[in-house]
């Protein structure tokens, strides 16, 4: 047996031919698969008891299931959501005032090591395959209208793990999402974060599929980067911004650098300086992002000074930037919480 969901539609009408069904039977299975994001051959009604026992015979659908729900004071609901091999991963639904996004993962754990989140002190189990992610997305579109009586409006890969880490089945989760034929949600909707591996971000610009790109920053004078995200050695700046570079000249879509910033870290003036000359090579804004404590004390939240620093000197410079509030922090559902704390 084999989960259905791995075969493409080709493949679903090769095996009707198989068991001498028309291969418009395919299409219809496809649908409830991944338009209607229907996990039991026994709710397809257009299809007959027959034709069910066979999909049931020969094949499986692995759904993700919730395991804790927990809701913030803001409104913001996070899921640990339970695999089909019970490993868990966390994604999270943040709603406003007018629009709901979802925040999705894309591995359990994860296979970088920044200092300040703490996904990264887990160690990466495995990659997500593209039905569990299109899974969170459709769940936590089932989970707004419930709530907040709205569909989805947004959707992150800012969840557990890096994107560009799991590519294939990130894009594929993208194409399964956008197409008419699965969740048909905009893809300029959809907003692709990365800490930043060159080679993957101009792969992803090759594809032309319309997401949208940030960049995990933090800091854009190379030492400290490194300290902040060791990985990020292998990866300098200067081959990110080339990076980015080619992002922009094959989209068209402007880049988001996101930026936290620490007390005694990269509060000074310096810092300042070296994000506005980052910023200049690329069309691209900022959101300077609250720190959200994982319980480490070398990072420290900037005073409010700092911040409107940083605000007063992008804005005096000609960058766009937005500060982002936090939510679902008493839940550990904020920016770089995600680590499976409703498991344990």
């Amino acid at each position: 047996m084999k989960d259905i969901r791995t075969l493409n539609l080709d493949q679903i009408k090769d095996y009707f031919g198989t068991i001498g069904e028309k291969p418009f039977r395919a299409k219809q299975v496809y649908d409830w698969l991944w338009s209607k994001n229907m996990h039991s051959f026994d709710e397809m009604t257009n299809l007959s008891k027959e034709l069910r026992e066979n999909l049931t015979r020969d094949f499986f659908i692995n759904p993700i299931s919730v395991d804790l729900l927990q809701k913030s004071t803001d409104g913001t609901i996070k899921n640990g959501v339970k695999l089909h091999d019970g490993l868990m991963v966390e994604s999270v639904l943040i709603p406003t005032e007018s629009r709901s996004t979802a925040c999705v993962s894309s591995q359990v754990g994860c296979s970088l090591n920044c200092e300040f989140c703490a996904t990264a002190k887990l160690k990466r189990m495995r990659n997500l395959e593209v039905a569990e992610i299109v899974d969170q997305v459709a769940l936590i579109d089932r989970q707004s209208k419930e709530y907040f009586d709205r569909p989805l409006t947004n959707i992150v890969f800012m969840g557990m793990g890096e994107p560009m880490m799991n590519y294939k089945n990130v894009v594929e989760a993208i194409h399964k999402i956008t197409k008419p034929e699965g969740l048909g949600m905009s893809p300029r909707r959809i907003t692709v974060s990365t800490s930043g591996i060159p080679k993957m971000i101009k792969m992803l610009a090759d594809e032309e599929i319309k997401v949208k790109l940030a960049l995990s920053l933090h800091s854009a004078i190379e030492h400290k980067r490194n300290d902040i995200m060791p990985f990020s050695e292998k990866f300098p700046l200067t081959d990110i911004m080339d990076s980015l570079q080619y992002w922009y000249q094959k989209t068209g879509s402007p880049i988001t650098f996101e930026y936290c910033v620490w007390k005694g870290i990269n509060d000074g003036d310096e810092d300042i300086k070296a994000l506005i000359r980052y910023c200049r090579q690329v069309p691209s804004k900022v959101n300077l992002i609250q720190y959200n404590p994982i319980g480490e004390g070398k990072f420290d939240h900037r005073s409010v000074a700092a911040e409107e620093k940083y605000v007063r000197e992008l804005e005096k410079a000609g960058i766009t930037i937005m500060v982002r509030k936090s939510r679902g922090g008493d839940i550990d559902a904020a920016c770089g919480q995600l680590a499976n704390k409703s498991a344990e």
